[in-house]
């Protein structure tokens, strides 16, 4: 299939990108979400902004307790970043489930997360992480907080005059806290049926302080539970943990649809957050050793 015809501007500079965007513009970065969209006719924008050139935007730095990503950066130089990895090893965590190798290699995190699909890693990872998301235009900048930045599904708060120019995801900011994640698709590399990111934390006293989790297909936007009351207080080597299953099916209210039932995803999210979880709490155990 072949999209519709439109306007194509590759301009140098930020500040040209941003006098080029406009109710009828899309970005381009990775193009993994929008050229199949393009094809299969289901946006049909009269203007393509390829912002390809605009290499400044192209960085992964971590500092000041925050990893920062740029709007060119590709989900595979985020994964391959081993300082962002030390930093906040979610990161690292949920890109190895994005898609391919080949969409690793030419997708944008900044872009995935824009493009606000609520069964994608990035978009559950930001907002578990209460990361930011920052944008610019014409008029000036602004910084949106995960919690106001997805807004339906494939809609962000990214308004049509608007860069989003840089992501920043909060690194680990104590020993004692630790990170997992798990997924189930129908196919490795498919979207997710059911996707889990967790955080964990340990008190002073070595039990488990508090627990979090992010799920993906769960609902419209990416769905973030508290787990505190059903794990606090319990000793980290615990081999399962019961009541987070039934805490997380009790919170959860997914949808039906062509690839799973509501029961069987709410089946799934039970059981990948104890999995995802097991992980966070056994990073958290390593933090506190090292």
């Amino acid at each position: 299939m072949k999209p519709p015809p439109f306007r194509y501007s590759r301009p140098e500079s930020v500040t040209e990108a941003l006098g080029l965007l406009d109710d009828e513009a899309k970005v381009l970065a990775g193009g993994q979400s929008l050229v199949p969209l393009l094809n299969m006719r289901l946006a049909a924008p009269e203007h393509i902004v390829d912002i390809n050139r605009l290499t400044a935007l192209s960085y992964v730095n971590t500092a000041n307790g925050t990893v920062h990503v740029g709007a060119l950066a590709r989900h595979a130089d985020v994964l391959a970043n081993d300082a962002a990895a030390t930093a906040q090893p979610l990161l690292r965590q949920a890109l190895r489930w994005v898609a391919h190798p080949a969409i690793r290699n030419r997708g944008t995190t900044v872009g995935s997360l824009v493009h606000a699909d609520p069964a994608g890693e990035m978009p559950a990872v930001l907002a578990l992480l209460r990361g930011t998301v920052h944008v610019a235009s014409i008029a000036g900048e602004r910084s949106i907080p995960a919690s106001d930045f997805f807004l339906g599904p494939l809609e962000s708060a990214v308004q049509p005059d608007e860069l989003a120019v840089e992501a920043e995801f909060p690194a680990r900011q104590r020993s004692g806290t630790g990170t997992g994640f798990a997924e189930i698709s129908r196919r490795r590399g498919d979207y997710a049926i059911c996707g889990v990111a967790a955080v964990a934390w340990l008190g002073p006293d070595g039990h488990i302080g508090g627990a979090s989790a992010a799920y993906l297909s769960m609902g419209p936007v990416p769905v973030v539970v508290d787990l505190t009351e059903a794990v606090a207080g319990t000793a980290p080597d615990a081999a399962s943990f019961p009541a987070v299953t039934a805490l997380a099916r009790d919170r959860l209210n997914p949808q039906s649809d062509i690839h799973a039932t509501a029961s069987y995803r709410r089946q799934l999210a039970g059981v990948l957050t104890e999995r995802a979880l097991l992980t966070a709490v056994a990073g958290a155990r390593e933090t506190m050793d090292s």
